[in-house]
């Protein structure tokens, strides 16, 4: 087995996953997925956030 071969067997796989892709077979689910990912993710830091500014709010001992 030469490096050339190795290196033509990687770019096969890497170009059937980009045809799979490009063929939309999982393209608009994982954007889909994506997008709704990151909206949980928005929550749950804003979430976070409003807990820590109530507890700022509640703590006159602290540096501003």
């Amino acid at each position: 087995m030469t490096l050339s071969n190795i290196f033509w067997g990687i770019g096969d796989v890497l170009q059937s996953t980009f045809v799979m892709l490009q063929e939309d077979m999982i393209g608009n689910k994982l954007n889909y997925a994506l997008i709704v990912l990151g909206f949980i993710g928005l929550f749950y830091w804003l979430n976070w956030q409003r807990k820590f500014n109530e507890q700022a709010k509640n703590n006159p001992n602290q540096l501003k």
